[in-house]
């Protein structure tokens, strides 16, 4: 596989981050959990955050493992939905730049090797994690609304991952 290409593949994939298993994140060794928000906690097109995803960092939170948020967004309310789940946040991002993603794993107390990022987008939540070495998720974006810039990456994104992987 081509190294810069190494750059853009997640770890694993889920369709929705209430389909990874807590207890499976622990057991491959991810001590704490960097969730970017906008599509992948939250819908874009609704800005309200389901039920089964709150239900699931819940589960997060009983298992022990520390959790942030890590959001580009530069609008407060991704400072409510934070306050909403009880989970510490680092917002404008600025994703994949390293440095709030250090700051996020600051706020868990656990070094990069043993934590995860989870998120719906190769070009900030991928590229970030793998800028520092960082395991990664990948869960597909919850609604097709999306920031125009975002869309364009996205049309690109799609190029990537029909590109043959030899």
């Amino acid at each position: 596989m081509d190294m810069r290409m190494a750059l853009f593949r997640p770890d694993l994939e889920y369709e929705c981050v209430e389909d990874i298993s807590v207890s499976e994140l622990y057991a491959r060794g991810f001590r704490a959990v960097l969730l970017d928000v906008d599509n992948t906690l939250i819908p874009r097109s609704t800005g309200q955050m389901p039920a089964a995803v709150t239900a699931w960092i819940e589960r997060l939170k009983a298992s022990g493992m520390p959790c942030c948020l890590l959001s580009n967004n530069w609008h407060k309310s991704v400072l409510t939905h934070a306050e909403d789940l009880g989970l510490p946040i680092v917002y404008k991002a600025m994703k994949p730049m390293p440095f709030a993603i250090l700051r996020a794993l600051g706020k868990t107390g656990v070094r990069r090797r043993d934590a995860v990022i989870i998120g719906d987008q190769l070009f900030t939540d991928i590229l970030g994690a793998r800028i520092l070495g960082m395991a990664t998720v990948l869960v597909q974006p919850r609604s097709a609304v999306d920031l125009w810039y975002t869309k364009l990456f996205r049309r690109i994104e799609r190029r990537l991952r029909r590109e043959p992987s030899d």
